[in-house]
């Protein structure tokens, strides 16, 4: 495939200076959005640590950025992650990992929400998950309707989790 199609099909100039390496650049940069494709989590989640049954673990603030599928525009923004505990805890950053993982691919927001539960509830085996994602899409804060600043907001609960431990910890992450 000719790299420069797309610079040419704008009218520009590809043997402009500024030009000449991009088709390369965004070769590199799409391929490092979409490095997730080949990786699965259960890798970093299948290592576990022995911990008291109970009380739930939030890890919030979980930073990530994707590219989502209808534009081929990166959307970013936090995610936290909660589940209940049966006698074994991942280790933190194997949390972050995950997130990690999902979001570099072509993605949905509400698919990345609920592939990261899924894959918690899969590989942790704990009573319950609760996954919050909050997301800015530059394909609404840049072309479009151009509201910078709007989020996306997206949940998704597996297992048991209780509505009121739901509560809790969306009054935990804020």
């Amino acid at each position: 495939m000719d790299r420069e199609k797309v610079i040419k099909a704008l009218g520009e100039d590809v043997s402009c200076e500024g030009l000449k390496d991009t088709p390369r650049r965004v070769a590199d940069a799409y391929a490092e959005l979409l490095s997730g494709t080949d990786k699965t989590a259960e890798e970093e989640l299948s290592r576990t640590f022995a911990a008291d049954r109970g009380g739930v673990v939030i890890e919030k603030d979980i930073w990530f950025s994707s590219a989502c599928e209808h534009h081929l525009m990166p959307f970013f923004g936090k995610m936290h992650i909660a589940y209940i505990p049966q006698g074994r805890v991942a280790g933190l950053s194997k949390l972050a990992r995950t997130v990690e993982i999902f979001s570099k691919r072509l993605q949905l927001q509400k698919r990345l929400t609920s592939q990261v539960a899924e894959e918690n509830l899969r590989c942790l085996k704990p009573e319950g998950v609760f996954v919050i994602c909050e997301a800015e899409h530059t394909c609404m804060t840049c072309r479009g309707i151009k509201k910078a600043g709007s989020k996306t907001v997206t949940y998704c609960a597996k297992g048991n989790f209780p509505q009121e431990l739901r509560g809790e910890v969306l009054a935990a992450i804020k």
